[in-house]
């Protein structure tokens, strides 16, 4: 879609607090700080943006008043197209491959890794952004650089949490959610005897069922790689994490096997689980429906419970922003992504996003976003705390194209259901890690 003003009118009244704000959090405007960098956009620039659909209206809202600030204040047009997250990536990389179509994009993961000579060097701006902010949180930031290059801007971390109701979980007989995985398989067990199951997606999401197949594995002490890069998803903690997401699938709903990123969103609202995992989109869907306040009063968030491996490892949906080397207006895109990172803008962005987006930048943590609903409090610090869904090797195209392939999340999928055991899951995921990983 085009900015026009009735976008920008429709964000303006949500934005208008968080503006007045920024100057008065976090580190203060970048720009006056005198360390940017000086971008001139071209003569006659235009660009184009391809993001992802948002979940949370006000979320875009702030992004397109944002944008449209830029226009206003450098005369260059964006043009803003969103497709679903699944189709995203395949977009990105064929115009990445043809060279041709949207200048930048906003992207998942370490997506920008499998076409990092395609994409515009950022290192520059990015350094810059992070100097004048408190720094880059690791996490995020490494996704965003290849051999100590930007060649993205990291943008943010979508905190994946536990939601559940929490007179369920007390009708269930536990007076407090539990924090360890021996627990928490005990209650889906109790809830589900009770009527009020759980689900969580085996299905090809991006977000929520690499969240949930990464949190199964990782909490368990397997990994996909170590870290030297050579395959090792092949291993009896794997075997572990296996047969305890068979457990765990036995409590389910039917039909979480096809899952994508709408469905446990949609399972909840519609009180056919009474607990998942999800962003903190699920909780605002509730809270605009006046049918739902039932609902959006007994909801609780946490964060995922602590497996054997004995801390929480867990992976958050990440995005970055890159532009593409086909652009005819680099300097244009680039002035685009240091307005846009512009300490009140991006501020006024992550409070538009009420906790649905996690800063990339340390000194941007004192938004007042983070504690202006107790509901928050399990996606406030996602940035901080993200695995890489590289771990334990390092990020690069064999990563992003092991994730892509959705390896990870087909490995459980194949198990639970009953398609393989789960020593041939764990043979298939080792097969298929290592086309990619050739070392």
């Amino acid at each position: 879609m085009s900015i026009t003003r009735r976008n920008v009118i429709l964000g303006s009244a949500g934005l208008a607090a968080a503006t007045a704000l920024g100057g008065r959090f976090g580190v203060g405007n970048a720009f006056a700080q005198g360390a940017m960098p000086t971008y001139t956009p071209e003569e006659g620039a235009t660009l184009r943006l391809l993001r992802w659909v948002p979940f949370v209206p006000a979320e875009e809202e702030a992004w397109l008043a944002n944008t449209q600030k830029f226009t206003d204040a450098t005369g260059v047009a964006v043009r803003i197209d969103k497709e679903s997250w699944e189709d995203v990536r395949p977009k990105a990389a064929v115009a990445a491959n043809v060279g041709s179509g949207p200048d930048m994009v906003m992207s998942w993961f370490d997506d920008p890794q499998q076409y990092p000579d395609k994409l515009v060097d950022l290192t520059e701006l990015g350094t810059a952004i992070g100097a004048a902010n408190g720094g880059w949180y690791p996490g995020i930031e490494s996704y965003a650089k290849r051999d100590g290059k930007f060649i993205a801007m990291p943008l943010c971390a979508i905190g994946n949490a536990v939601v559940y109701r929490e007179s369920h979980v007390k009708a269930a007989g536990f007076s407090e959610f539990p924090k360890d995985t021996a627990g928490f398989l005990e209650l889906c067990k109790a809830m589900q005897a009770k009527g009020t199951p759980a689900g969580f997606p085996h299905g090809k999401a991006v977000g929520d069922g690499n969240n949930y197949a990464h949190w199964l594995l990782w909490s368990h002490g397997g990994k996909m790689v170590d870290e030297s890069g050579a395959v090792a998803i092949n291993s009896p903690e794997t075997l572990a994490a296996i047969q305890y997401a068979q457990e765990l699938y036995k409590t389910f709903i039917p039909g979480t096997e096809s899952w994508q990123d709408v469905n446990n969103n949609r399972a909840f609202i519609a009180g056919q689980v009474s607990l998942t995992a999800n962003g903190v989109s699920v909780y605002y869907a509730a809270k605009k429906d006046p049918a739902l306040k039932e609902l959006m009063d007994d909801m609780r968030s946490t964060n995922l419970p602590i497996g054997p491996v004995g801390e929480s490892v867990e992976l958050h949906q990440t995005s970055t922003l890159s532009v593409f080397a086909h652009t005819k207006f680099p300097e244009a895109a680039k002035a685009y992504l240091q307005f846009m990172y512009q300490t009140e803008n991006l501020n006024a962005w992550i409070q538009g996003a009420s906790a649905y987006c996690c800063q990339p930048l340390k000194g941007l943590e004192g938004n007042p976003v983070w504690t202006s609903d107790p509901i928050h409090a399990a996606y406030a610090r996602a940035s901080s705390t993200l695995r890489p869904n590289g771990f334990a090797g390092p990020l690069g195209a064999a990563s992003a194209g092991t994730m892509a392939d959705y390896v990870l999340v087909d490995m459980f999928a194949e198990a639970v259901t009953g398609q393989s055991t789960p020593e041939d899951a764990m043979k298939n995921a080792e097969r298929r890690a290592n086309r990619y990983y050739r070392v």
